[in-house]
């Protein structure tokens, strides 16, 4: 079977791809490589990679694609679910007998409910990682036979047994090979990345607990398998021959620095290619291993702070204390590295003080650029179970019918509302501020890329800022 791997249209500047951890519209266009839908499409001869969003492709579009195929592997996620099904049953009116596959975290979780749900539109669910689920289907194996799948047959759900996680990460193909191949690699943009930027994983998985984060618990799993130094190397290098317009590559893993050793030698590897490149790191990580990257090429780091409260941080059970972070925070800035710093309003313990405090914290690290969010409790985490138990969630929605997030957590003594315009206030008051005000402007005196940048980002986020005003309200 000739396999389409498909990343389904969806609404504007939706960040949602497989390889996301944010599943919403941005306030500046921002869009991740669907790099597990990368892996199984460079096992499979024929096959191909579309990402509806950035490519922007409309429905119509991805439906004339689709005919060319025998078999459609879409990812779709808790908040598109509705959309994607609706999307799948198309693709199955414009070519009879044609095969579809959800994947990703919620039908992971959700198998039963999802199929149901879907009737119709979609044939199988691939619970867990799918990369050889997908191979053994387009080889024509017995779906009864295939490990890690479910599927109707007549009004009753068959799942076979779960597939065993992958132990050999060596053994997957580059997905850069199939970035090369398929995807338009200069309009893949983050705000605070070199442009064009590339992204692989060096792992799977996360040893980390914190009870909100939808992969771990969900899909990748926590414990964290790690491709060899080597392998990684060898991808790099293929990467700066063959994607020669690469000016910056991102490490994607869930945390790259969760084994120091791993991440040490992955640096001393790639030293003498001379690239820039940027990770995910939790704000635990020891200067020494900072310096050895940094002094290796890493510049940007991407840190999941989520607050400023120490009390918040150990009912999410982050491991981290706001001293911690602090001291963190201070490394890399006497190594000269930047961080883009992630928070989270609305978490369990969020008061009106808190997110006072967190606002304050954010602004006493002085971080180079910020991401706040709504708190999500996405099926299968330990955060969904708590907000269950204790009757916090107020909406099955988790966005609007814009794409924007809203606030489905209401607490007894903070509402969904005060949390959702927390969002713009910490917005306001972190880049409205005349430090971060001014510094920004002397990049624009000096540089005009960057000044083009700004300029371009600052309208997008107005932008954003009213729609989701907008939105609010009705």
């Amino acid at each position: 079977m000739k396999p389409l791997f498909l990343n389904p249209p969806t609404f504007e500047d939706f960040d949602g791809g497989a390889g996301a951890r944010y599943q919403a519209s941005r306030e500046v266009t921002s869009f991740w490589y669907p790099t597990w839908l990368c892996y199984p499409a460079g096992m499979i001869e024929g096959s191909r990679v579309v990402d509806a969003p950035v490519q922007r492709l409309t429905l119509d579009d991805s439906l004339l694609i689709a005919r060319d195929f025998d078999l459609v592997v879409i990812y779709t996620s808790t908040p598109t679910l509705a959309m994607d099904i609706e999307t799948a049953r198309r693709i199955k009116e414009a070519k009879s007998g044609i095969t579809t596959v959800f994947t990703g975290p919620h039908v992971t979780i959700l198998p039963e409910e999802s199929l149901r749900m879907a009737k119709g539109a979609v044939d199988i669910v691939c619970r867990g990682e799918f990369d050889y689920s997908v191979k053994e289907l387009c080889e024509g194996r017995e779906w009864e036979r295939i490990d890690g799948i479910s599927f109707l047959s007549g009004e009753k759900v068959i799942h076979t047994p779960d597939r065993q996680i992958i132990e050999d990460l060596d053994s997957l193909p580059f997905v850069s090979q199939v970035y090369r191949r398929d995807l338009p690699i200069s309009e893949y943009i983050i705000p605070h990345f070199k442009s064009p930027y590339v992204s692989i994983y060096t792992s799977r998985g996360c040893p980390a607990k914190c009870i909100f984060c939808l992969w771990p618990q969900t899909f990748s799993g926590q414990r964290m398998r790690t491709r060899s130094p080597r392998n990684v190397y060898e991808e790099v290098k293929w990467i700066t021959e063959n994607i020669p317009e690469m000016r910056e590559l991102s490490f994607d893993d869930d945390t790259f620095t969760a084994n120091r050793e791993h991440a040490r030698e992955i640096a001393r590897l790639i030293k003498p290619l001379g690239i820039s490149w940027v990770i995910n790191a939790r704000a635990n990580c020891d200067y020494e291993t900072l310096k050895i990257m940094r002094d290796s090429g890493l510049r940007h780091l991407v840190v999941g702070f989520e607050s400023g409260s120490d009390l918040i941080l150990r009912n999410i059970k982050k491991g981290i204390t706001r001293e911690r972070a602090l001291q963190f925070n201070s490394d890399c800035r006497k190594l000269g590295l930047s961080i883009h710093g992630a928070f989270i309003m609305g978490l369990p313990g969020e008061t009106r003080e808190t997110i006072k405090d967190t606002i304050n914290f954010a602004k006493k690290m002085d971080l180079s650029s910020i991401q706040a969010s709504l708190a999500s409790p996405y099926p299968g985490t330990e955060f969904y179970e708590m907000c269950l138990e204790n009757g916090w969630i107020s909406s099955k929605d988790f966005i609007d019918s814009t794409g924007h997030q809203k606030c489905v957590v209401n607490y007894p003594h903070l509402s969904n509302s005060e949390i959702f315009n927390s969002v713009e206030e910490f917005y306001d008051k972190f880049y409205f501020r005349p430090r971060y005000i001014m510094r920004n402007i002397g990049k624009m005196l000096t540089d005009s890329g960057e000044r083009k940048k700004l300029i371009k980002e600052g309208k997008q986020y107005l932008s954003y800022m009213r729609k989701r005003r907008e939105s609010s309200s009705r």
